[in-house]
């Protein structure tokens, strides 16, 4: 091969090479698995955050914002403000995310409250034992340590 026949070989590597630190340094590399963990992270955080704002709002059985809560009410009021969609229930919502151990949730994760197979309450885990949530009528939403053991974790997707 002579050196005339190598030039465009290294010019399509270094074209390619030259593409993927443009992309590196713009931050839009995308690679599989990576995007969607990161957007979803995004997603909870700002859901934990919305919720957190609302502190203090009334709990309404089946309200579902801005002033007032339930429980799901809550959580789908907060994730749909941060850009995901959840069904209405507790128990659908826990239908629609990845189920996850309690040793790998992260704060924006959902906390699901169950007796045997049932889903009954669900709020927005804050980290360190604590969820955001709308507990029941008479009461305000407001961050809480869990009190039980029968809990289950989900990601929103």
């Amino acid at each position: 091969m002579t050196a005339l026949n190598r030039v465009p070989s290294l010019m399509v590597r270094a074209g390619t090479a030259s593409a993927l630190t443009i992309a590196a340094v713009g931050g839009s590399i995308v690679a599989p698995g990576f995007s969607s963990e990161a957007a979803a992270a995004t997603h909870a955080t700002k859901a934990l955050q919305i919720a957190a704002s609302k502190k203090g709002s009334p709990y309404k059985y089946g309200a579902t914002g801005p002033h007032r809560f339930d429980c799901s009410g809550l959580t789908l009021y907060s994730f749909k403000k941060a850009g995901k969609k959840l069904p209405r229930t507790a128990a659908q919502q826990y239908n629609k995310t990845r189920h996850i151990s309690a040793k790998n949730r992260k704060a924006g994760d959902l906390v699901f409250f169950h007796s045997g197979k049932s889903v009954y309450h669900v709020g927005i885990y804050a980290g360190k034992n604590k969820l955001w949530h709308a507990p029941k009528t008479g009461d305000v939403v407001r961050l809480q340590k869990i009190w039980t053991k029968s809990v289950w974790y989900g990601r929103v997707k």
